[in-house]
């Protein structure tokens, strides 16, 4: 199972990047902060000095079209915040 499952390129994230040496991840929903701080650590070979999390509900909505009544649902996810220590950083687009 892995932990990471995307980074997060937004832009208020990759700015956050930028300014602040912050990198987002959207994480599996079980993980805690040190399990998150170790598949980062070891995936991208970098040093971090604290993790903060934001776990988002799933939301749900509905239309009402010529149809009838249309429902959807946008699935919860977990978001990681990664502070990178000083000097460090993270390049999402050298595979590219």
């Amino acid at each position: 199972m892995s932990i990471l499952i995307k980074p997060i390129i937004t832009e208020k994230a990759t700015n956050d990047s930028e300014l602040y040496n912050r990198y987002a991840f959207v994480v599996d929903s079980n993980a805690n902060k040190v399990e998150i701080k170790h598949a980062v650590e070891t995936a991208y070979g970098v040093s971090i000095s604290s993790v903060k999390t934001l776990n988002y509900p799933i939301k749900r909505n509905t239309k009402f079209t010529k149809k009838g009544l249309v429902t959807g649902i946008k699935s919860g996810y977990k978001k990681a915040i990664v502070q990178l220590a000083e000097g460090e950083s993270i390049d999402f687009y050298n595979n590219l």
